[in-house]
């Protein structure tokens, strides 16, 4: 077989497996919003797994690309491809940590005024990160540049969301007496979705990198 031929069925590999490690963490994230709309325990258990199993989905991924960079002859566009895919399995592992991170917060939150207070920001914070990680996945998986314009713009939803539940925890402690270690608790979450939604904005510039060889302006390749 030619070598540009195996190449290119490498390369398509190499998409198949950011693809699928994209899936888990998207759909680890989904998962959490379920164990959070039912308050299921075990399902919050289960997540606290989560992160083995991403660090080994990400190792091989880059093994993966250092074998293409160094044995073979990679012309300009698969060089972003690949360099786009050790940038990106990055970020998904890294969210893949702030799912386990979430979860060990909801595991430790008892229903109580707290809670119950922030559950409606919170839940839309929580389903508009959800959205915008998705949308970041397909950008990057289908190279839909437009799609990624999208994502990027979406980004200042989710820190208006994140002001809400500042604002609205710093009302809480000059009104009443809430528990410390809660209000840290919550507070924590609410970083850990604008984490998430910032690595869904990495994402969708890494989409938009491999396409046309353009990250925040400058033109690497």
């Amino acid at each position: 077989m030619a070598p540009r031929i195996l190449f290119e069925q490498e390369l398509e590999l190499l998409k198949t497996k950011v693809a699928e490690m994209s899936e888990r963490a998207e759909n680890s994230y989904y998962k959490l919003l379920a164990a959070v709309k039912h308050n299921d325990r075990e399902i919050f258990t289960q997540l606290l797994d989560n992160d083995r199993h991403m660090v080994d989905m990400q190792r091989s991924i880059e093994a993966k690309c250092l074998t293409l960079l160094t044995r073979q002859q990679p012309v300009a566009r698969d060089l972003r491809i690949v360099s786009a895919a050790l940038k990106v399995v990055t970020d998904i592992e890294r969210i893949g940590d702030h799912v386990t991170d979430l979860a060990e917060l909801f595991l430790r939150m008892e229903e109580d005024f707290l809670l119950k207070e922030k559950a409606p920001i919170l839940a839309g914070m929580m389903n508009e990160t959800g959205k915008m990680l998705r949308a970041a996945v397909e950008a990057f998986v289908n190279e839909d540049t437009k799609a990624a314009e999208e994502v990027i713009n979406q980004d200042d939803v989710i820190d208006d969301y994140f002001n809400q539940v500042k604002n609205q925890l710093i009302q809480d402690i000059r009104t009443q007496n809430p528990d410390a270690d809660k209000v840290v608790d919550f507070l924590m979450m609410a970083k850990y979705l604008e984490k998430i939604g910032d690595h869904g904005v990495n994402i969708a510039q890494w989409a938009i990198f491999q396409k046309t060889g353009d990250i925040e302006d400058v033109r690497l390749l």
